[in-house]
């Protein structure tokens, strides 16, 4: 009986395992849908009943899903705090949190039911090939976050002691100075906070530079690993 349920449950070739598949992506999708359909303002009573409904059936069909998957895996423990684990629970947590609680002051939790969009991936074969891709250059990529974090911090210090005495509202500290850092490494410029004074343009363009390297090392670096990893894929 295990066997059988795992071999529906898990990812196989075979028709039931696709059928419950298809049938927990559509799930997934109808409630992301009814999640949105939520924010409409004026609502006709009758319909939130039905978004309700439709609510309750996806909690029921994703808490079955989830315990179905602990008791068919090897290592339920593993499987409990592996990633797929942690989607799962927060696909479901929400709701159950809710019982007995005022959900005005448990808002925030209702946006954790987005989750439930991840675990689309576990269906998805190239959204797999970006999960190995990422665990394979997974050093490389920490490595880069580090150094990032470094220049944020260099480019706010520098630009404070160019531009604190000309415009003090918009640089009052190094940690003031911290936004413009990361939007101008980012490349984003929002406009709001920019140099006036000759120093601070001048660092503002290397900083720019920078940014443009920035965005580009962390492309390069997962596109090589996940040639890779398709690569890996295709000779196995």
């Amino acid at each position: 009986m295990k066997k059988q349920i795992k071999s529906i449950v898990e990812i196989n070739d075979n028709k039931l395992s696709r059928y419950f598949a298809f049938f927990i992506q559509a799930i997934i999708l109808l409630s992301v849908v009814t999640f949105s359909v939520e924010t409409i303002p004026n609502l006709k009573p009758e319909t939130r009943i039905i978004l309700q409904s439709i609510e309750w059936f996806s909690v029921i069909v994703f808490t079955v899903e989830y315990i179905l998957r602990i008791y068919v895996t090897d290592s339920k423990p593993r499987f409990i705090f592996s990633f797929f684990g942690i989607i799962d629970l927060l696909a479901i947590l929400p709701f159950y949190l809710s019982f007995g609680v005022d959900l005005r002051s448990l808002r925030a939790l209702r946006f954790l039911r987005l989750f439930r969009i991840l675990k689309l991936v576990r269906y998805n074969r190239a959204m797999n090939h970006f999960t190995d891709a990422i665990k394979s250059a997974k050093e490389e990529i920490l490595l880069f976050i580090f150094v990032t974090l470094i220049l944020i911090y260099f480019s706010a210090v520098g630009i404070y002691y160019f531009e604190n005495e000309a415009q003090p509202q918009h640089f009052s500290s190094i940690f003031d100075s911290l936004w413009w850092a990361i939007i101008t490494l980012t490349t984003v410029g929002y406009g709001d906070v920019y140099p006036i004074t000759v120093g601070g343009k001048v660092f503002t363009f290397f900083i720019l530079m920078i940014g443009l390297g920035i965005v580009a090392i962390p492309t390069g670096i997962i596109s090589s690993a996940l040639t890779k990893s398709v690569d890996h894929k295709e000779e196995q």
